[in-house]
């Protein structure tokens, strides 16, 4: 994965603390971890997400040239109408998670920091005949996220992708600042991220490793069409849609707070009538302090582990929510 090339103006904002790993690059939190997360939940205020790689194709051919690589139904997109889609392996793993919406001219898409120049290298590759531009847009273009209700004025120019659970903008980096100074409070990677667990969304990289397929974390639907042919991976997709046994299953983990520390990524999760000593179920992906729930993770577990077993995330108690049914 290429480094980050871009360090985020609002660093310098008043209580900055900066986001460390794969979220370098923008602030982790102002200061308050906690009131970030109640803002952000009121639909008030609004996160730096600059680091993020920005992907733009352009060209007569470009939705009907995505449909034929990607997961989701491209051909009929409509501007302005948000849609999220994998790139896959030819064994059906989970490479590339693209969050896009077209302005009519361009399909914008944001994906994880780094993952740009890979997702890149590949459309390039089966370009062919098509009548389509690729191009890296991160040195120029940033993406900042404001909540869902938030009534904040979109900057003249910015391309809005909405979603549920709040619109990302696509706006000139050079205008970073100027954003911040008319649409705070800001919010960090954290607060984000805790909002993204409690929603049981997954991330590409946290919630996947090199061998997860679409079905393992709750995809289908969202990000994969299952009435559509012609992409890599889609046989997998397809044998696994029609047998229903996918290895592994996303779980949503409430974590006993007497804790002082959250569980890192990777850590192993067991039975809690095994003990720490017993086998190897599943691991931890993303864990958070919520402001309401306390402290909460998002794991990965073998399909068979009883729905309502009680888990142990290293030597942390936890109860289990079904994400995605065994």
């Amino acid at each position: 994965m290429q480094r980050h090339s871009t360090t985020s103006p609002l660093l310098s904002l008043p209580g900055a603390v900066a986001a460390e790993g794969r979220d370098e690059g923008v602030a982790a939190h102002y200061g308050d971890l906690f009131r970030e997360q109640r803002v952000l939940s009121d639909g008030e205020g609004f996160v730096d997400l600059s680091h993020r790689g920005v992907v733009a194709v352009s060209g007569d051919d470009r939705l009907s040239w995505l449909h034929l690589l990607l997961t989701q139904y491209m051909t009929d997109l409509s501007p302005g109408r948000a849609t999220e889609a994998l790139v896959l392996s030819a064994n059906g793993h989970i490479e590339h998670a693209l969050y896009l919406v077209d302005d009519g001219e361009t399909v914008w898409a944001h994906v994880e920091p780094g993952t740009q120049g890979e997702l890149i290298a590949y459309l390039e590759s089966m370009k062919f005949f098509y009548r389509v531009e690729v191009a890296d847009r991160t040195e120029d273009t940033a993406v900042v996220h404001l909540p869902a209700g938030s009534i904040a004025e979109v900057p003249e120019g910015a391309v809005v992708r909405e979603t549920p659970h709040g619109r990302d903008l696509f706006l000139p980096r050079a205008g970073l600042e100027s954003f911040a100074a008319s649409h705070g409070p800001a919010a960090g990677i954290l607060a984000y991220e805790a909002l993204r667990v409690e929603a049981y969304r997954p991330r590409l990289g946290f919630e996947t490793d090199h061998r997860t397929i679409p079905h393992e974390i709750g995809l289908i639907g969202s990000a994969v069409h299952l009435q559509k042919g012609c992409y890599r991976g889609q046989e997998t997709v397809a044998r696994v849609q029609n047998l229903g046994k996918p290895p592994r299953r996303l779980v949503f983990l409430h974590l006993d707070g007497s804790e002082v520390f959250l569980p890192g990524h990777g850590t192993p999760v067991r039975l809690a009538s095994d003990g720490e000593e017993g086998r190897q179920l599943g691991f931890v992906t993303t864990a958070v302090r919520h402001h309401e729930l306390g402290p909460i993770a998002l794991a990965l577990v073998k399909r068979n582990v009883p729905v309502d077993a009680p888990l142990i995330a290293g030597t942390t108690a936890a109860a289990q929510e079904t994400v995605v049914e065994p």
